[in-house]
């Protein structure tokens, strides 16, 4: 289901069939930066005209972004306003998010998260990860520019 540009779901499998003999997406694991929506929508919109954003969650109920990157980005993350945490101790797989259908057209990913929706999905996202120094140059010129607008308020 789709609403306001987020789709809803709730725990993702861990499986990887394959349907139809299309290959399964092959599994990445990942952590996860966490950062206020409003400083994330900015990001996301930067991100997407360089085509470099991959999968995005939203957490509504707390107004968070949370940004897949690779596993390992966590130990090295520091970007004020921020955080990145490994999920679940071990990183997401991202190829494992679709259950028993590979990601692809007209396969939905579901968010590992309850409580979440997909912004960008996997399956619609330019990159498997968005590479953590990029997003680190997204998330510091998306502050500049919500500054920027606020001083001009």
């Amino acid at each position: 289901m789709w609403e306001t540009g987020v789709s809803r779901g709730g725990n993702g499998s861990a499986g990887q069939a394959v349907a139809d003999g299309a290959p399964a997406v092959p599994a990445q694991s990942c952590d996860l930066v966490t950062v206020p929506a409003r400083q994330g929508l900015e990001a996301v919109d930067i991100l997407r005209l360089r085509d470099d954003v991959g999968p995005v969650l939203h957490d509504g109920a707390c107004d968070t972004l949370g940004f897949l990157v690779p596993a390992g980005t966590a130990a090295g993350w520091d970007v004020p306003g921020s955080a990145c945490t490994q999920t679940s101790g071990r990183g997401i797989a991202l190829g494992a998010l679709c259950g028993d259908a590979p990601c692809g057209e007209g396969t939905a990913a579901e968010p590992p998260v309850t409580g979440t929706g997909w912004l960008v999905p996997p399956e619609g996202a330019g990159a498997a990860a968005t590479d953590p120094a990029v997003l680190r140059a997204a998330l510091g010129e998306a502050a500049r520019t919500i500054e920027a607008v606020d001083r001009c308020q």
